[in-house]
């Protein structure tokens, strides 16, 4: 199966990275679900503890992965400053949503409530 869904000779080397870097974050995401499972299901606590070495490994890497994204790829930037290592209630309504900086159904909103009648 093709990583892409457009042709690749239409593509740039710089979308064609973005490519390479998102499908190593969810291999490597997928790596550390994998490791994270057995680790809960093993009865072995040294298996469990190089299986917690492995998963953490993993962890690593996806965390260079975004690192890379978020120098590199538009709007991983913004997002991850916006939504990491805040307090409070993980997410954001659009209401206090800083970087559009508008009221919901306001000038550039995606919002349909103002279609509802």
């Amino acid at each position: 199966m093709s990583n892409y869904i457009e042709p690749t000779e239409q593509l740039s080397s710089e979308a064609k990275d973005f490519v390479r870097a998102l499908h190593s974050l969810r291999e490597e995401v997928e790596a550390v679900i994998w490791y994270h499972q057995r680790i809960d299901v093993s009865d072995d606590d040294a298996l469990k503890e190089i299986l917690r070495h492995n998963r953490d490994e993993e962890i690593e890497h996806v965390c260079m992965v975004l690192e890379w994204l978020r120098r590199n790829m538009p709007g991983w930037d913004e997002e991850l400053r916006e939504n990491l290592f805040t307090e409070g209630p993980i997410g954001h309504s659009e209401e206090g949503n800083a970087h559009q900086g508008e009221k919901p159904g306001g000038k550039g909103s995606l919002n349909l409530g103002s279609m509802k009648k």
